[in-house]
């Protein structure tokens, strides 16, 4: 075999490498290096009530205030939120995926949804935490620590219903259609996360709080997280890949 053929063989079994289950968190969390600032300005408008700011106008704050790099608060958190959330959804859908599909079976399409929404539930669910900490603190181990002295354990997977219930949205219908599916559950989840002790009595206590500033109410931060979705999406894809070739076991 020629030095060529041999530099060529080696590339095809590169492309064939397979993932490790932790690839599609370390995937993720590359994306929203690229990402956060969109996610920033999301939480911002989404944690608004009557209060009606422009993105632009909300840019202009937090660059006057923070500089550059204010469009980077609470990167950790959202670092760690993925290290969470998206490593355990990713690995739990792989891990059912390789096991539904051993010996060459086909997997329908009711068990992916299936796949999808129990690995979306559960990457919601442990990822809770660190999304409660995205904005308003040092880094993502101050903002734990300050929760847990404060306002106890619980407090850190206040919103988990609807963090998990967004996550399976996101996690079925991954896409530009998700945007659409999660943005009245995500408004609920940051006004859940975010507000003071006893300030809702329950979920339909927020979601009529919410409701004052009319059907638009449920779609604050639309246009960033929108406009975040894709990105984050391709990125995620293009890192999987990269780590993956790079990465990942040779196959026997």
């Amino acid at each position: 075999m020629s030095e060529s053929d041999a530099v060529a063989f080696k590339k095809i079994d590169k492309t064939k490498r397979i993932g490790r289950w932790y690839f599609g968190g370390l995937a993720s969390a590359g994306a929203a290096c690229c990402t956060h600032p969109l996610d920033l300005l999301k939480v911002h408008l989404q944690t608004q009530q009557m209060e009606k700011v422009r993105i632009g106008t909300l840019v202009s704050r937090i660059l006057k205030s923070d500089g550059i790099m204010g469009l980077y608060n609470g990167l950790s958190a959202s670092l760690g939120r993925q290290l969470t959330y998206s490593l355990a959804r990713f690995a739990i859908y792989e891990t059912i995926k390789k096991e539904l599909t051993k010996d060459g079976k086909f997997m329908p399409f009711y068990q992916k949804v299936l796949s999808a929404s129990i690995a979306g539930f559960t990457g919601g669910i442990v990822g809770t935490p660190c999304d409660l900490v995205n904005v308003s603190y040092k880094h993502v181990f101050d903002g734990l620590y300050q929760v847990v002295r404060y306002e106890g354990v619980p407090k850190l997977f206040s919103g988990a219903s609807m963090a998990s219930s967004r996550a399976v949205l996101v996690t079925v219908g991954q896409g530009a259609i998700a945007t659409y599916l999660t943005q009245p559950v995500d408004v609920m989840k940051t006004r859940v996360m975010n507000a003071k002790p006893g300030q809702y009595s329950s979920l339909m206590a927020c979601a009529l709080d919410i409701a004052k500033n009319g059907p638009m109410g449920f779609f604050k931060g639309f246009s960033p997280a929108f406009v975040r979705l894709a990105p984050q999406t391709i990125l995620t894809f293009i890192f999987f890949e990269q780590i993956r070739m790079n990465f990942g076991d040779d196959p026997k």
